[in-house]
């Protein structure tokens, strides 16, 4: 089990202890051993290979061996028995925003309320707004929270899922009953949440596989399992099936179950315009629907079938129906931006505000990964939580960095740190720092963190009047969602896209998996508009810098080439870049 997992158990330890009133040391002692295991880089499995997890400040020897438990069995029955202990619905709460374990005790213990449903009923008959602590207003945002669980609630990030469903992938791969494999789904199509995982497999002998497939350690039930398909529940609640076809099906199996299903209904009626009939199966010549292997069309890949159909082939993550079809026609599909592009990030934090490593580890870190160049962009002075830097800290860093980017030079490696600041948009548009400050840095990405609740003309202003700030490259995540847990603030994103193409402003595509923004529906339209994309990780510990590769695939899907992107160019044509927009307006 990786150090996320293990802290994000202890965490939770922490939480059910405290709905269940336990000593406040004792919760207190898992929430600061969560923390700590959180600011470790190490795996912990070598440092427990190495005994040395007594080293870590907060963990004694009862939550030492509890974490070597994690680690090298992969769950902990004392985490269990606790969740066991309270009703499952309670855990459930904890999902809707205002209801924080303090509140999940208050409703269990005043009101006897163990269910998300009890909740909501408890909330529409007044009992709640009685209990202390619980007003209109905190009502009416549970209530809100409840919608919101109830339309996401069976999604998933794209950070669990892609590294989970790949390591299914290879597994399969290597299975000796394993023609070819591949994903299907929503994941395939890279939307930015998933609901559930969809494999196909080409085997002569599926029976084998579909055992090797329930049989996996992190599969938690078997829901079925017949001789061509297979359906499980993974940790975390996520579904899986598996389907295994003939070889000369695999193609159009692909192609079906990767959907979307707007795109499917287009793809058939494009064959029933040719006499032809398209399905899971194949492509064949009839009139009518068949399985006939007789009158079915070769294709031994997914762009055989397009080119049956007179069209180019149209990658995965552009099968939503929206122009795909007409730009094929056209051959005018765009060749879409490739991971191997990226050079770097604009956007990412280190521990000299709320990041996990120092400038140092950063830049080791995006050096060793083969990345150019990598902006330092901590949080501004009135990001308090974040330990955001005034003026003077941020002077210092600027050495700092120069002093790391020095030691780079010296050794002959073509990499630099980038200096910067995630600048907050106040009230009124108002930037943390001066135009004379700002002057001093090389790159300025400004975010809005506080003040969600004001009207869409007021959050429109805002982020429209940081565009037209000549010092401001990037305008970061600018409709400030966290996907499955909060709905954006309101904003009119094509009036901000419009502001950002009339200054020459990038706006970012924050690749953070809880974000994902800005949208990737609305890519297509600042393309048209000529404003330039910034893939940005908004990494806080090295290993988000992987999130880059989930940005890239989220970029492709909002129809962006590298040209498109601003961080696939060489540091120099970025640096030429960077001055464009300071010396025109």
């Amino acid at each position: 089990m990786e150090n996320e997992a293990v802290a994000e158990i202890l965490a939770e330890i922490g939480v059910l202890l405290e709905i269940k009133g336990e000593n406040p040391f004792k919760i207190r002692a898992y929430v600061n051993a969560a923390r700590a295991i959180e600011n470790v880089i190490e795996p912990l499995e070598f440092i427990i290979r190495d005994n040395r997890l007594g080293e870590i400040k907060g963990l004694g020897s009862a939550l030492q061996e509890k974490v070597t438990t994690l680690v090298t069995e992969g769950s902990l029955p004392y985490h269990e028995e606790l969740k066991a202990s309270l009703p499952a619905g309670l855990i459930d709460m904890l999902a809707i925003p205002g209801m924080g374990p303090k509140k999940v005790k208050a409703v269990y213990e005043q009101l006897k309320l163990e269910t998300v449903e009890d909740l909501e009923a408890a909330c529409q008959d007044g009992s709640l707004e009685k209990l202390s602590g619980f007003g209109a207003k905190t009502v009416q945002r549970v209530l809100e929270g409840i919608a919101f669980h109830r339309n996401f609630g069976d999604r998933h990030r794209l950070d669990v899922v892609y590294h989970l469903a790949n390591e299914i992938l290879e597994g399969l791969g290597r299975h000796p009953n394993v023609l070819r494999c591949d994903i299907a789904g929503s994941l395939r199509r890279w939307k930015e949440t998933v609901g559930d995982l969809d494999f196909v497999v080409a085997s002569r002998h599926g029976g084998p596989v579909l055992d090797w497939f329930v049989a996996q350690p992190n599969v938690i039930s078997v829901l079925a399992k017949g001789d061509t398909k297979a359906s499980v529940n993974l940790e975390g609640g996520i579904q899986a099936d598996l389907r295994v076809v003939s070889d000369a099906e695999f193609p159009f199996a692909l192609a079906y179950f990767t959907g979307s299903k707007e795109h499917n209904i287009g793809m058939r009626q494009r064959a029933i315009e040719r006499g032809l009939r398209l399905n899971e199966y194949g492509l064949f010549r009839s009139k009518t629907e068949t399985r006939d292997p007789e009158l079915r069309v070769p294709c031994k890949t997914e762009f055989d079938i397009f080119q049956a159909l007179d069209l180019q082939y149209i990658p995965p993550e552009l099968r939503e129906d929206r122009g795909e079809f007409e730009a094929a026609e056209k051959i005018a599909l765009p060749s879409l931006v490739e991971w191997t592009n990226m050079k770097g990030s604009l956007h990412n934090h280190s521990d000299w505000s709320d990041g996990k490593q120092t400038l140092e580890e950063v830049a080791a870190a995006a050096c060793g990964l083969g990345f150019s160049y990598w902006a330092i962009t901590d949080h501004s002075k009135s990001s308090f939580v974040a330990n955001g830097l005034d003026e003077k800290r941020l002077l210092k860093q600027f050495v700092a960095i120069e002093e790391v980017n020095q030691r780079y030079e010296e050794a002959g490696t073509r990499f630099r740190l980038l200096t910067g600041s995630e600048v907050d948009i106040l009230s009124g548009g108002r930037l943390d720092f001066p135009d004379e400050f700002l002057a001093q840095l090389e790159i300025v990405v400004a975010s809005i963190h506080q003040g969600f609740a004001g009207s869409e003309e007021e959050m429109t202003k805002r982020l429209i009047q940081a565009a037209e700030n000549k010092y401001v490259h990037i305008l970061g995540h600018i409709t400030g969602r966290l996907l499955l847990e909060r709905d954006s603030y309101k904003i009119n994103q094509r009036a901000v896209i419009d502001a950002c193409a009339a200054t020459g402003t990038w706006i970012e595509l924050n690749a953070s998996p809880y974000r994902m923004d800005m949208d990737w529906r609305l890519w297509h339209y600042a393309k048209d508009k000529g404003v330039k994309c910034v893939i940005n990780t908004d990494a806080h510990r090295f290993e988000h810098c992987s999130y880059l590769r989930l940005g890239v695939g989220v970029a492709r899907k909002g129809w962006l080439t590298r040209h498109d992107v601003v961080n696939t160019l060489t540091l120099r044509q970025l640096r030429k870049a960077l001055d464009w927009k300071r010396s025109k307006l």
